[in-house]
């Protein structure tokens, strides 16, 4: 699923003062922005401020000041992060599950009785989920890249997964595909709809009426998978991968 992404530098990381506590932030370079303008991340917290040119970046700090009670109302909302480890509660194919801790002799980690269970010492379990998360998304995302291919008569040249922050799935003019892990989080129908999409791209490398209609064929509606992503995505991103 591809993004327009214009160059965006990061000319420097600063130190505001918001609400008595210090918050770093990104001072960035974006000859397409129109505008000064400050984001701050819904799930990272992450506060930016992007420049349209090397003169508006003198004044990014002094701009982002003048925001400083509007970034104190988007951190507010800011959710925590969860780290992965015995206690969290995490999505799987879209459904909640505890991580328990499990007894040796099974592997590393298994599901049961609607919860995610990892063996070993408590230092490991954080690796040991990741992994966990990552196989399972490899298995699945394997089997439905090679369904929908075989239904438009393609095959892909190769296939990744990684953590992207930017997009759900990407497709290259080679056929490489490339997929976000965190899609196992997510509800089954909404992982096969990003497959499609990209599967679709295969054939089709824009998003025109032909590529669509092929969408449609391969999963029918997109549009609940779309609004699933827009409502719920980015709350993917709040599971630390590092524990």
């Amino acid at each position: 699923m591809r993004k327009m992404k214009a160059t965006r530098k990061v000319a420097r990381r600063e130190l505001l003062k918001i609400e008595g506590r210090a918050v770093e932030v990104s001072v960035r370079l974006n000859p397409r922005a129109r505008r000064l303008i400050v984001k701050v991340h819904p799930t990272t917290g992450e506060v930016t401020v992007t420049a349209p040119s090397q003169r508006a970046l003198d004044k990014a700090m002094e701009f982002a000041r003048g925001q400083s009670d509007w970034i104190a109302r988007q951190l507010s909302h800011v959710p925590g992060l969860v780290k992965l480890g015995v206690g969290a509660v995490l999505p799987f194919r879209g459904v909640e599950h505890e991580v328990r801790r499990g007894e040796t002799g099974r592997g590393p980690v298994w599901v049961a009785d609607g919860a995610i269970h990892v063996a070993g010492q408590k230092e490991h379990h954080p690796r040991r989920l990741l992994d966990f998360l990552k196989r399972e998304a490899r298995k699945e995302l394997e089997a439905r890249v090679i369904a929908y291919a075989s239904r438009i008569g393609l095959k892909h040249t190769r296939l990744t997964v990684r953590d992207t922050a930017s997009r759900w799935g990407s497709c290259s003019a080679q056929r490489s595909l490339s997929f976000s892990w965190r899609l196992i989080m997510a509800p089954p129908f909404v992982l096969d709809y990003v497959v499609a999409h990209e599967v679709a791209h295969m054939r089709e490398m824009n998003h025109g009426p032909r590529f669509w209609k092929l969408v449609q064929d391969l999963v029918g509606d997109s549009r609940r998978p779309q609004n699933w992503l827009r409502d719920h995505g980015t709350a993917l991103h709040r599971y630390a991968p590092n524990g």
